[in-house]
């Protein structure tokens, strides 16, 4: 990164952004697979250096993808504001965004999750655009199969993954049902989602407020599959500055702050699909577990498939340590002890099914 500075500094000078003089800037420690940061010193500004595009867009695509999903989302008064793209060329390969720096710290769980459920909610409650306007972000007409249909591609990845057998069965099975769930009647509404919304992607606040700093993935889709993302295992113990294990009752009391915050009509529209989504979003955790496991053996992708598609989780990208720490936490996840942990939750009656199966 730091052999990007000089380039990073000429690049920012060429733009409008008030910078005062040579501006003076800072690398941050990588803590993701996706991106890395650098502070630009005194302004408040970070620049937001994609290693990857994990929708498998080219650079330029993927960049101006993220750029509207800190537009869209910004009105709703929990991410960072957007204030300058830099495109990608020969000698910044993938681009960056200027992006609010948010002064805030690591979201701490339990005691985090009502911010985190009100920060989804604002999101959640923006207006829904109308469908010509909803382009580039993802607008799936049914976003139960586009979510199920990335769940399936992902899970060719199983058979190579090197799983127990007792946990491909389990697997398998959630599968299953996630395919009878495409052809059921009803779908709720769709609203603008986060589809990354695990809590290392948030700071807070020393007022109590939750702010959802990595935006790259965002679409018109579900929130039930946010809601998930937010407090299912796979995801509260991701990251080590974030990690906690949640009691059942403590993931009920953060569904039932979010529906209590929502809309009435959109909150119990969507009550119904938010356990099934649950299932949907653990099952696309895992199966993801499985694709990464097999893709971080290989080697670096050559130059000429890199221009077609920049999706990229080779253990190159990223340093040792962060590769061993996500190595660890995919072989806990698709450990057969674990998958039966997880699927508890909707399986047995307990708190969270009393609330949402009423």
């Amino acid at each position: 990164m730091d052999k990007l500075l000089p380039t990073l500094r000429r690049r920012l000078q060429a733009t409008s952004l008030p910078l005062d003089g040579d501006p003076v800037l800072e690398s941050l420690p990588s803590t993701g697979l996706a991106h890395d940061h650098i502070r630009i010193r005194d302004t408040g500004l970070l620049l937001r250096l994609p290693k990857q595009s994990q929708l498998g867009l080219s650079a330029t695509i993927n960049l101006h993808y993220q750029a509207h999903c800190f537009r869209r989302t910004a009105p709703s008064g929990h991410t960072p504001r957007l204030h300058g793209v830099l495109e990608p060329g020969e000698d910044l390969p993938m681009g960056a965004l200027v992006v609010d720096e948010i002064p805030g710290e690591v979201l701490q769980l339990p005691v985090g999750l009502y911010p985190l459920a009100d920060a989804l909610a604002a999101i959640h409650g923006l207006p829904l655009p109308p469908e010509a306007e909803r382009p580039p972000l993802k607008h799936p007409a049914n976003p139960v199969a586009d979510t199920v249909n990335e769940v399936l591609a992902q899970a060719e990845y199983l058979k190579r993954a090197g799983l127990h057998p007792d946990a491909q069965r389990e697997i398998r099975r959630e599968i299953a049902s996630a395919r009878e769930m495409v052809s059921m009647p009803y779908h709720p509404p769709s609203v603008l989602i986060s589809f990354d919304a695990h809590p290392g992607n948030f700071l807070g606040t020393p007022e109590g407020k939750a702010y959802l700093v990595d935006l790259e993935k965002a679409r018109y889709g579900l929130p039930g599959l946010d809601l998930a993302h937010a407090t299912l295992y796979t995801s509260t113990t991701w990251d080590v500055a974030t990690y906690s294990v949640l009691d059942i009752e403590q993931i009920a009391a953060f569904y039932r702050r979010w529906l209590e915050r929502m809309p009435t009509e959109l909150a119990e529209a969507s009550r119904p699909w938010l356990l099934p989504l649950r299932r949907v979003m653990w099952l696309w955790s895992v199966t993801w577990c499985a694709k990464w496991r097999v893709q971080s053996r290989a080697a670096l992708k050559d130059a000429k498939h890199r221009q077609a598609s920049t999706e990229d989780w080779s253990a190159e990208l990223s340093e040792p340590a962060l590769v061993r720490h996500v190595a660890g936490r995919v072989d806990d996840y698709l450990h057969p002890d674990t998958v039966t942990r997880v699927r508890d939750e909707w399986l047995n009656h307990n708190a969270l099914t009393d609330l949402l199966q009423g």
